[in-house]
Order: structure tokens, then sequence, then C-alpha cells
């Protein structure tokens, strides 16, 4: 070993993930874990193992770069951060848990289906969408739950259309991936996501009799019939793309309105300048780092970096919402400011495996938030901050409910 490494400092080794007692603000834990001038911190998961988490935002984007961590979730040495997460290591593996080759020959699958110019053809489509859903909301009158009658139905709407499933069975599927996401025991997780692949296994199956619209048809025809893909990784991969199609995106609208309502300047810049929206956008994403666990990875070999050593089989997670606060980076970083320059947040990850989703994801935000606040400017919760619900630290950041009026 290198004089310039310095042991892991298994005394320093907090639990991870933390919970957050503010829908916009890092857990007390993250904000030591960010203190100082460390790249990486120990921390201590679930069951005890201890792994690496990457707190500085330039040396997240060399690791996440680097061949030599791995992405297989199957792996035993992949860092689990509940038992939800370790109980998904059987069945077939979608395609962001494979490694180059691999992972690059079934991302360049769909990959036609998320470009800028694909996804700015679904303008008009999306647009609709948020103002039928509004038009509902309205129509209902005040008060309201935002999630259920906005924040979810708008991306359930859109990854719908996208992939072809029918909104009709959105109550099922939706219901299902919220306990895949946040089931209390990793039984109910697993039994949930047993359902949704019965039901996405059945309607594979209808597009291959009867080929509709949508890219679950395209891959059904062009992929599984040909060998390109197995039917387990097929309804692995509509899985994957159907929850996080409207969890994630749910998550991130409504923790917008909160965070907007509860910084009223920044909300009335915005209102008084709509060209900002985009850039409001990235700076909400960084903000609020909704899917900071999933940026996970074993090391495959020894890696030396910022005066530590990384061993061959080391757990590394990468925490988006500690390293969009690194304040080398974003200045002031606990600010929301939507005047900020914050494109290169990695909300939504860097390397190979960034987001697939990630165009789609900015217009439906641009379009949900911009349409939502013209049509409705009195917009306000309608109980306090502190009395929301958040969801815990090991999975999608985000609020089941969020009571609104106007």
């Amino acid at each position: 070993m290198s004089d310039t490494v310095a042991p892991p400092r298994t005394d320093q080794a907090p639990a991870y993930p933390s919970d957050r007692t503010c829908p916009y603000q890092l857990p007390e834990p993250y904000s030591r874990l960010r203190d100082g001038d460390d790249s990486l911190r120990r921390v201590t998961l679930f069951d005890g193992r201890p792994a690496w988490v990457v707190t500085k935002h330039e040396t997240a984007r060399v690791l996440l770069a680097d061949p030599r961590l791995s992405s297989d979730r199957s792996h035993p040495n992949f860092p689990a951060v509940s038992p939800r997460f370790r109980m998904f290591r059987n069945g077939p593996r979608v395609f962001i848990a494979l490694d180059p080759p691999e992972h690059t020959a079934k991302r360049r699958m769909l990959i036609s289906e998320f470009t800028v110019k694909r996804i700015k053809g679904m303008r008009a489509d999306i647009e609709r969408i948020v103002h039928g859903c509004l038009d509902d909301l309205l129509a209902a009158g005040p008060p309201a739950d935002l999630v259920g009658r906005f924040a979810l139905p708008v991306p359930s709407l859109v990854i719908c259309r996208l992939l072809g499933v029918p909104y009709a069975d959105h109550e099922q599927f939706q219901d299902a991936s919220r306990r895949i996401v946040q089931g209390a025991t990793a039984a109910e997780a697993i039994g949930a996501r047993a359902e949704v692949e019965a039901y996405l296994d059945g309607l594979i199956t209808t597009l291959q009799n009867q080929p509709g619209p949508g890219l679950l048809s395209a891959l059904a025809a062009d992929q599984l019939a040909h060998g390109g893909i197995d039917r387990g990784e097929l309804v692995a991969t509509a899985m994957l793309l159907l929850v996080a199609g409207h969890e994630t995106m749910a998550s991130m609208i409504a923790l917008s309105v909160i965070t907007l309502l509860a910084h009223p300047d920044q909300h009335a810049a915005l209102r008084a300048d709509p060209s900002l929206i985009p850039g409001a956008v990235e700076e909400l994403l960084r903000y609020l780092a909704i899917a900071d666990v999933g940026g996970g990875r074993f090391a495959t070999a020894d890696i030396e970096i910022d005066g530590h050593l990384i061993k061959a089989g080391d757990g590394v997670l990468v925490s988006n919402a500690i390293a969009n606060r690194d304040g080398s980076v974003f200045a002031d970083p606990d600010t929301f400011d939507v005047h900020r320059s914050a494109r290169h947040h990695l909300s939504f990850g860097y390397g190979v495996h960034q987001c697939l989703g990630q165009n789609l994801a900015r217009l439906e935000l641009e379009v949900a938030l911009a349409a939502l606040f013209e049509r409705i400017p009195t917009l306000r919760l309608a109980v306090p901050v502190e009395q929301l619900t958040l969801r815990p630290g090991s999975t999608i950041q985000g609020v089941n409910e969020l009571p609104v009026t106007w």
C-alpha cells in the first residue's frame, strides 16, 4: 500500500442511509459526512456491513466513470441499503444492474425512445395530459391531495403512453409499485414485484398477438422475437421503466411544489419570468436528489483515490444528495436558487449508467410546474410542512400525500 493511502476509519462509520426530517434539506448525519475535506467516508449499512460513501462532486464523477466499479446488483458484494433491496438480487437482471458490454447492448435497445428529439416530440401530449389532470383537480375543488390528483396521474399517464401500457390498469400497477418501493418488509416488496411481473408478462403476451403502439410492443416484435432479449429480461425492463417512470416523477413534482411554496421569493421570480423554469428544474433536481440511494457500486479491483484505498470487494455508495451540496462546486449549496447554473448536478448519475429517462423527466417537470402555478396561482399547502409524512431514507424520497388548497 502506498504511504499516501489512509486506512479505513471504522471508528467513524455512522449508519447509512438517514431519514430526512425536512423534504428539501440534508439530514443532519449527511451534513456531518459532508463536513471537512474528505471525499470518501466510511458508513455502516443496515446489516452491519461497512461501505464507502462518496461525498464530493468531482470524486463522484471520477468513480462513476471508473470501470473497476461494478453495478451488478446480483453480486453479494453489492452494497444493499435495506432488506428489500437485498432481496431484489434474485431474478432476471435489468440493464441498469449490468456492466458493459452487456449493459451497452441492452441499453442500446431503448435509447431511441429517449433521445432529445423523441422527447421534444412528446411535449404536446404531455401538455394535454397535464392540463387534463388540472381540469380534474380544479373541477373537484379544494382542498385536495396533490399527489393523488396531479403529481401521480401525470407521470403515470405519460409513461403508460410511452410504453403502451393501458392506463385503465393504473390502480393495479400503481399500488404494487408503491409497495415495491416502500414495502414495510422485504416479503411485501417481493410479493408486489411478482404482481407487476405477472401483469406485464400477460400484457406482453397480448402485444405479441395484437401489436399496438408503444415501446413494449416494439421490443416484443423486434427484440424478443429475434432473441435480442429473453422474456424475463423484457418483463424486468418493462417493470423498471414503468415503476421508475411514475414513482420518481411523482416524487419530484410533489417535492418541487413543496420547495417552491417554502421559498416564496424564488417562486415569485419564476412567476415573473417563466424563462427561468428550465434552469429552476435543474436546481430542483440538484436540491432534492430524490434517488439518493441509487448510486451503489462495488470494487472489482483495488482503487486508490484522494488518499484512500478502496479494496476489491468494498461497497461504494455515491450519495447524490451529499455530492450535490458540495460547496466547492455549488456556492452556498444549501440555498435554493432558481438563478443558479446547476446543470452539472449528479441526480441523474454520471457515466455509462446515467439515467436513460432524464430528458423525459426534465420535460415533465417543466410542463407540470409551469401549468400548475399558472392555472392555480394561489396554491398553498393545507398543512404545515412539519406535519408532512416523509418517506424513509432507504427509498425514493417524497411524500405519499400532499394536502393543498387555493
